[in-house]
């Protein structure tokens, strides 16, 4: 594939895919969770961010060194071994791209349906979800050069709501004292009302902290933060990768986590979290910025889900292709073909969008109405998420092993440690949080999974020379 992305689409897709859909609905469910407690949703941003870097930080190490189809199944491939690097593969070809876009696709459609009064689990926005996901297949499909640009524009849209309410509604809630909105018998209303200042009052929320709401608000923040990794996907399609997939690693993250507190202490000074769990941060926008700015930044909100959905659908559609190019894949060949017209992966493009359909599907059954699987009913937009996180530590194992003599103490040892315990807490997190529904979310990793292992064993026939 031709190199046709550089540094600047490298730290946008970073910041693009992670900051998106995320930031925006993840905050009323952790405003849920910790009863509206805003010193335990910071700091379960704060940590989820710190882990993050640490990870992204080890990860940037290896980018330095290997660059060849795609950033986080070569370091497997390299680290572990290529048995280990084939699985790592699959489980990204299968679960996690498809799932985490499926439900970027639900988000993006959801924010649009908002702006039209729509039922966010109706027939109009999952109908609106799949316009959406063939309308950034296409793009991407045949038009790659286009579908960077979008990255890059969309990151910078994305900037403009998250930037002004960081900024705006702290200072709102600092030096105004009027509460346009109000929760009144579990229904978000107009009173005007005066009250005391929306942001001291929200860090004096009745919400008490504890372990458990914060460790639980963490896992919600792991999808808001998730995608920096999706990054690594266009390692071969990028100039001077090994430079400059590193930096982008780095300073994207960085960029996030700052942005991701500025904004939540934003939201939390706009509008009382009493509001802001019953009707979501839109109302700390119309509140501050008025109904017509408040709805044109919710339109903002939109095109950051868009750019989101469309680093994904990056990922997604280069999955099988990764799998396809690699020596020990060789039954799945027919997808490492790419298109001479569009410079694309065109099977690799089809069988992912197959894939996105069928969690979609799943997404929709067992989140978003009655419980259609019984009880393998589980979340798809942060299990999965979990179980790369349990992935990495071979990774990190063998990086201790067979790099400490030539990265160093820091980079060989003491880095790769940190992300071990960072990874570590985040899985203890996940388990603590969800219960019992990891068990039952586990027996479709192990089958999927296990399919997968069979795909890779079974012989391939020799084409006979002519």
């Amino acid at each position: 594939m031709t190199k046709k992305f550089g540094l600047i689409t490298a730290i946008c897709m970073v910041v693009g895919v992670v900051i998106g859909s995320g930031v925006f609905f993840k905050v009323q469910n952790i405003l849920e969770i910790t009863q509206g407690n805003v010193v335990s949703g910071i700091l379960a941003l704060v940590i989820g961010g710190v882990i993050m870097i640490i990870c992204a930080t080890t990860f940037s190490i290896l980018a330095t060194k290997y660059t060849k189809i795609n950033g986080i199944v070569d370091y497997s491939h390299e680290t572990v071994g290529k048995s280990y690097g084939s699985m790592v593969a699959w489980f990204l070809a299968t679960i996690y791209y498809p799932a985490m876009t499926s439900v970027l696709v639900w988000v993006t459609a959801r924010y649009t349906g908002v702006l039209f009064g729509w039922d966010i689990t109706g027939a109009n926005v999952m109908t609106l979800g799949m316009i959406y996901l063939v309308g950034i297949l296409a793009v991407n499909a045949f038009a790659p050069v286009l579908a960077g640009k979008l990255q890059v524009s969309t990151t910078v849209i994305k900037l403009i709501p998250l930037f002004l309410m960081g900024f705006v509604g702290l200072i709102y809630g600092l030096v105004k004292n009027i509460a346009i909105y109000e929760v009144v018998d579990g229904q978000v209303v107009q009173t005007g009302k005066d009250s005391l200042q929306i942001l001291i009052e929200n860090f004096k929320s009745s919400g008490d902290f504890n372990f458990t709401s914060m460790l639980k608000a963490l896992v919600a923040a792991a999808f808001a933060y998730e995608g920096w990794m999706i990054a690594t996907s266009i390692s071969e399609e990028l100039h001077n990768a090994k430079r400059n997939l590193p930096i982008a690693l780095l300073f994207g993250t960085i960029i996030i986590m700052v942005v991701y507190v500025l904004y939540y202490l934003g939201v939390t000074g706009g509008a009382t979290t009493d509001v802001l769990i019953h009707g979501g941060a839109q109302y700390a926008f119309l509140q501050i910025f008025g109904s017509f700015f408040g709805t044109v930044l919710n339109v903002f909100i939109v095109i950051s889900c868009i750019g989101t959905l469309n680093g994904l659908m990056v990922a997604t559609t280069r999955a099988f292709y990764a799998i396809g190019r690699r020596e020990e894949s060789r039954r799945f060949d027919m997808f490492a073909t790419v298109d001479k017209d569009s410079s694309m992966p065109m099977n690799s493009v089809v069988i992912g969008v197959v894939l996105i359909g069928v969690w979609y599907v799943f997404f929709y059954g067992a989140n978003l109405t009655e419980c259609w699987f019984g009880k393998f009913t589980f979340d798809s937009s942060e299990l999965p998420i979990i179980t790369m996180y349990g992935m990495y530590f071979p990774i990190f194992i063998n990086m201790i092993r067979k790099e400490r003599k030539e990265l160093g103490v820091f980079k060989g040892i003491i880095l790769p440690i940190l992300a071990l315990i960072a990874s570590g807490f985040m899985v203890f997190a996940a388990i603590y949080s969800h219960g019992i529904k990891v068990v039952y979310y586990l027996i479709v990793y192990v089958v999927v999974m296990g399919l997968g292992i069979l795909l890779f064993k079974l012989p391939v026939k020799e084409k006979k020379e002519n």
